[in-house]
């Protein structure tokens, strides 16, 4: 089987929106299970009641690296908002840890299996790649590019969540 070519890493502007839809069109509720590098499991059905950012990214992804620590900081300041990270990229768990190590985060990371991407999320074709979940599951937004803690905080805002501020 021939290689797959990464996805091209997004310019530094900010994503812009794209309209909500899953990949398939009968997965209005995504689901999402996967093992996450600290040995323990994330299921998106867990995270009902709460805004989920669900992040596909990479280490040779520089506008990716570039918004970890807002996510981060999302992550940790904000109760109704949950971040996961999906590293979508060909890299063994022992290199992700090293790399974790010279730039933690609060949020679960998940290695991604670039042949096998999970099934209710397009496969990227640029990074970063975000989707917004919604408390009750379905997808809110989905953003090609990077994307900042203000714009993810305007947009639950605008779609009924908390305001903040």
């Amino acid at each position: 089987m021939p290689a797959a070519a990464p996805p091209a890493a997004v310019g530094a502007t900010p994503a812009a929106p794209e309209p909500a839809a899953p990949a398939s069109a009968t997965a209005t509720q995504p689901t999402l299970r996967v093992a996450t590098i600290d040995g323990n499991t994330f299921d998106l059905a867990e995270q009902r009641g709460k805004w989920t950012v669900v992040n596909f990214w990479a280490t040779w992804c520089g506008p990716c690296i570039k918004e970890m620590p807002e996510l981060s900081a999302l992550d940790a300041m904000r109760e109704h908002i949950v971040v996961v990270g999906l590293a979508y990229e060909d890299t063994t768990l022992e290199d992700m840890r090293m790399f974790l190590k010279q730039r933690p985060v609060v949020y679960p990371i998940a290695l991604v299996d670039v042949y096998d991407p999970p099934k209710d999320f397009e496969t990227p074709r640029g990074l970063p790649m975000t989707y917004l979940i919604a408390p009750d599951g379905t997808v809110a937004k989905k953003y090609t590019g990077p994307i900042t803690a203000p714009q993810l905080e305007a947009d639950i805002a605008a779609a009924g969540g908390p305001k903040v501020g």
